[in-house]
């Protein structure tokens, strides 16, 4: 009895695993769809990248226009106060910012000794110090001085003065 049992187990496994065979002609069929499919897409990415060229146009060296960049130049606002100083105008050119002002006394003087007029305004919103190099009415001033003093002072940048 146990002999039929077994040789019953081993039947039904032996079927079941032939039965549930793939044939090879159904991954031919797939195969060739997406070859198809593959064709198709790339005949279409062919028609679709004809490129399109713009004619160029010459122009003469005398309609050059140099163009400034002084509307990119960022500027700062800050209410401040004058603490040791003339006065400040609309633009201002800041070389250093101090929490203390010992600090910023010591950097004031050695721009006065290169020749600058140099003060010193505080943000009390920020309790800062600032070391002003120089001042000007113009924006287009203020960014060439600014340019100059970055030679030595690389991170000086624009404070505009609202009172």
């Amino acid at each position: 009895m146990k002999k039929y049992i077994v040789l019953c187990a081993g039947l039904c496994l032996a079927m079941s695993f032939t039965g549930c065979k793939s044939s090879e002609s159904a991954y031919k069929k797939a195969y060739e769809k997406a070859q198809a499919q593959a064709q198709t897409t790339q005949q279409e990415t062919i028609v679709q990248e004809t490129p399109v060229v713009t004619p160029v146009v010459t122009k003469p060296v005398t309609e050059t226009k140099v163009v400034d960049n002084l509307d990119n130049v960022t500027v700062r606002q800050e209410r401040v106060s004058v603490v040791n100083g003339a006065g400040l105008k609309d633009f201002s050119v800041v070389v250093g910012s101090f929490s203390v002002i010992a600090n910023a006394e010591g950097l004031q003087q050695r721009l006065k000794n290169a020749g600058y007029a140099a003060q010193i305004a505080k943000n009390e919103d920020r309790n800062m110090y600032r070391v002003i190099a120089s001042t000007f009415a113009t924006k287009a001033e203020a960014v060439q001085s600014r340019d100059q003093l970055r030679a030595t002072y690389p991170d000086a940048w624009l404070l505009f003065y609202t009172r």
